[in-house]
């Protein structure tokens, strides 16, 4: 539908669709006649700033809040003294909140000089009742706060503050709602994240996500290829299925599909040449799974298995539902069957009750598996989840000494895994003009490395041949290599 529809022709006189997405067309293009009032009146295009916090989940939600911005009539900038500016939550970490709190202090001197600005609140930190009850009576000047449940009322949401001059609060607890063909500006021309489901039915002991994101839903095959299919005819060639665990994908569907068998229907579609996917939860990762991957010639040779500790006893405090064994045996399977493969994980420290024998087995995982890198962080208090309540907090000293340690060891290892494949030439992605190397462009390897090499801005978008001519830590630096005629 998205592309197809004529706001003109949309009578904003008559009373809203009650259809999905019909209703968010007809309040897009009512807003949009206010902003073209507004512009009028300022004698200049109104802007508005998504300023994103957190996962490729949350990217993509942003994606979708600029393309029903765009249609409305603003004209997006990075600039946060716009007119509009939204924040796109994320509440993993205590830290994500703090930084959310630090930009609404900067927000409030910019709104003092802009009384027309509006503020608004969305993503996973706005479904914590503490979150929303404190941005209420310390930080007044919010607009508007939604959730993760109905983003795609988004623009409804707006067209009601628009129209009063009140906070506009608009939170559901969960949904199983899915709502497609909505207003999309991707980021990059040549490579999207396509979500593949929503929410999670895990309910690891230290993770707010089920609570905040819902519980687990499938979008339909079809609506997923159609998508995808979409995409490719526009020029993207490289595609990242997202979900929280999306080896659990299509298990809430009326016609049950596994992840391996949608991998495969992915792998049909002409025009794609990459295909990514994240998370993946090993409790879910199937044989089947493996064997696509091995027999796959567009599926990168890239899996992020997060592992969170190498602990057996303390995997099962965390709900994890599979052990330390389990784990390597999953790791073991899956260099045998893709041999050059690029392992990455999740790594905790300090989780309540983790003793030094505790971490010694992260340690000795970190070792076996021998990941390409590794995202470490320290175990964050998340208020009603079951690990904030347990006993055996761990003192801040000691988890600051065993993270540096773990760190130590996760970037050694990290050196000597990316240095196997110097001196090779593989196929790269070029994603963008290098920021500090003058005249250099950068790209991502199959195995998600980056490497930057010489090349003009016209390179982006295309796959080309680099030679890795040297290992620099975590990227490489490269040459690119004309195709043979």
């Amino acid at each position: 539908m998205f592309g197809s529809i004529d706001l003109d022709r949309i009578d904003i006189s008559q009373n809203p669709p009650k259809n999905e997405p019909e209703r968010q067309y007809y309040y897009i293009a009512k807003c949009r006649k206010i902003i073209e009032e507004k512009s009028r009146e300022k004698g200049r295009p109104l802007t508005a700033c998504v300023n994103t916090f957190g996962c490729q989940m949350n990217a993509r939600d942003s994606e979708k809040l600029i393309g029903i911005l765009e249609l409305m009539g603003y004209k997006i900038t990075e600039d946060e003294k716009a007119d509009f500016v939204i924040y796109n939550t994320c509440t993993v970490r205590e830290n994500a909140n703090l930084k959310v709190y630090g930009r609404l202090g900067y927000l409030s001197n910019i709104k003092k000089k802009n009384n027309d600005m509006l503020i608004a609140l969305c993503g996973c930190m706005m479904q914590e009742p503490s979150a929303v009850e404190k941005i209420k009576k310390s930080y007044g000047f919010v607009d508007i706060i939604f959730g993760t449940h109905n983003i795609f009322k988004f623009a409804e949401i707006v067209h009601n503050r628009l129209k009063s001059d009140r906070l506009v609060i608009d939170l559901w607890e969960n949904t199983d709602i899915i709502i497609e063909d909505l207003p999309v500006e991707r980021k990059y021309s040549f490579k999207s994240g396509v979500n593949i489901m929503f929410g999670c039915d895990n309910f690891c002991s230290y993770c707010i996500v089920p609570y905040v994101r819902g519980r687990e839903r499938s979008r339909k095959p079809r609506d997923i290829i159609d998508e995808i299919k979409r995409l490719a005819a526009d020029g993207v060639v490289e595609v990242m299925l997202l979900g929280q665990n999306v080896n659990s994908y299509g298990k809430t569907l009326e016609n049950p599909v596994s992840f391996a068998e949608l991998l495969k229907e992915v792998e049909k579609i002409d025009g794609i040449k990459r295909i990514r996917f994240m998370t993946s939860h090993p409790k879910d990762l199937s044989d089947e799974l493996i064997d696509v991957m091995k027999n796959s010639k567009k599926i990168c040779k890239q899996l992020h298995l997060p592992v969170q500790s190498g602990s057996s006893r303390i995997l099962k405090i965390m709900n994890r539902k599979y052990d330390k064994e389990h784990y390597l045996e999953l790791v073991s399977k899956i260099r045998e069957a893709v041999p050059d493969i690029s392992l990455t994980t999740d790594i905790m420290v300090g989780f309540p009750g983790e003793t030094e024998e505790d971490f010694l087995d992260t340690l000795d995982v970190v070792r076996k598996a021998r990941y390409d890198s590794a995202y470490t962080f320290i175990y964050s208090r998340r208020t009603g989840t079951p690990a904030a309540a347990m006993e055996e907090q761990i003192p801040k000293a000691v988890v600051k000494e065993r993270f540096d340690r773990l760190l130590r060891e996760v970037q050694t290892i990290a050196n000597e895994q990316i240095k196997r494949f110097e001196g090779e030439t593989l196929k790269a992605l070029v994603e963008e003009k290098n920021g500090q190397l003058e005249g250099f462009v950068t790209g991502k390897l199959d195995s998600g490395i980056t490497v930057h090499f010489k090349g003009d801005e016209d390179l982006i978008g295309r796959i080309v041949n680099v030679k890795l001519l040297e290992a620099k830590g975590f990227y490489y630096i490269g040459e690119m290599m004309r195709e043979k005629d």
